[in-house]
């Protein structure tokens, strides 16, 4: 959500950190100008970008995965913290904003490469259209998942036209991989988060549970509709998001709606920001807890809680551990084998 720790995939980027530089073909890609077509827009780089600056959380840990932290200029738009050995990269990179930093200020750090995970951060109304930098020489790349399929000309955080892939996070892992001359780190992370979904779900049976995403705001909540990230988690469990008859990214809908569709449990979000009210999981279930209208709702009789981190519920690498951390709950909770 715009608005804005696996261990396994954290272990897996300390690996790519240190075992990937001087490999063949990132040599050989590093001196190629590279060319591909971005959400409607051409892009391109005559070499890899040595001071990148990500708009949000989202390709920022991209970047940091594929070991980038030495050529990137900034980042800004945070949701939740960065731990394990990325911690130790991210704390390398001039964080320029928390949340979306001025254009003034982006441009101050003399990018050579622009990247967003959201249309409302790098475009009207945002930091700025990417036309602006474009005319200033400085390409831009946006998250396919936020344009492919997707509407964003309404209010709110728009709307799907059709469900949400993870393959369009694992080709913007690739797409980024190659601006930057470092395919076979891409290539690494993809097949890792490939492998991690396929153990997360071999032989889960979840067909008959209902799950409901609360990212933020206790007294309009959002709530996750059927088709971004959540919908992929959703989808590759087996299970049924309980507001799937909505395209609308993350609607706000109101509590006596959600007490009636009485999910069998709550994925709610983790966050460290204060955007919102309820951000945090504590103050999220102190609410559900002693609202008298999601009360006695079952998730919430029951406790059948999951929290995720804020990127865990938007799309990106973190989706992989949302969908690791509700097949782990609904195994513990004995609603899934």
């Amino acid at each position: 959500m715009q608005f804005a720790r696996p261990a396994a995939l954290f272990l897996v980027c300390a690996v790519l950190l240190t075992g990937c530089a001087g490999s063949g073909d990132d040599a050989k890609s590093a001196a190629t100008a590279v060319t591909l077509t971005n959400c409607g827009h051409e892009v391109t780089v005559d070499a890899p970008p040595k001071r990148a600056v990500s708009l949000n959380q989202g390709t920022t840990e991209i970047m940091l995965s594929l070991g980038l932290a030495d050529r990137m200029a900034g980042t800004a738009t945070w949701t939740d913290p960065v731990e394990g050995p990325l911690k130790e990269e991210n704390a390398k990179v001039r964080r320029l904003a928390d949340n979306a930093p001025s254009l003034e200020t982006v441009l101050d750090a003399e990018p050579d490469f622009v990247a967003a995970s959201f249309a409302s951060t790098l475009g009207k109304g945002g930091v700025a259209p990417r036309e602006q930098f474009e005319k200033l020489g400085v390409p831009t790349y946006l998250s396919p998942s936020d344009c492919v399929g997707k509407d964003n000309d309404g209010d709110g955080d728009g709307a799907r036209t059709q469900p949400l892939k993870l393959d369009a996070v694992y080709g913007e892992v690739l797409d980024l991989a190659r601006l930057f001359g470092v395919e076979e780190r891409g290539e690494k992370l993809v097949a890792d988060l490939k492998k991690r979904v396929a153990k997360a779900t071999s032989g889960l049976k979840a067909g008959d549970v209902e799950v409901m995403y609360w990212f933020a705001n206790s007294q309009s909540p959002y709530l996750a509709g059927c088709c971004g990230a959540p919908g992929a988690i959703t989808r590759a469990l087996g299970a049924k998001n309980v507001f799937d008859d909505t395209k609308d990214e993350w609607p706000q809908v109101g509590w006596e709606t959600v007490a009636d569709r009485d999910p069998d449990v709550l994925v709610i979000g983790d966050l460290t920001r204060r955007q919102q009210t309820a951000e945090t999981a504590a103050k999220k279930i102190e609410f559900l807890e002693s609202n008298p209208v999601t009360r006695n709702m079952t998730a919430v009789k029951r406790k059948r809680y999951v929290l995720l981190s804020g990127q865990a519920m938007n799309p990106t690498i973190r989706t992989v551990e949302g969908i690791e951390k509700v097949a782990a709950a609904l195994r513990a909770y004995g609603l899934a084998g």
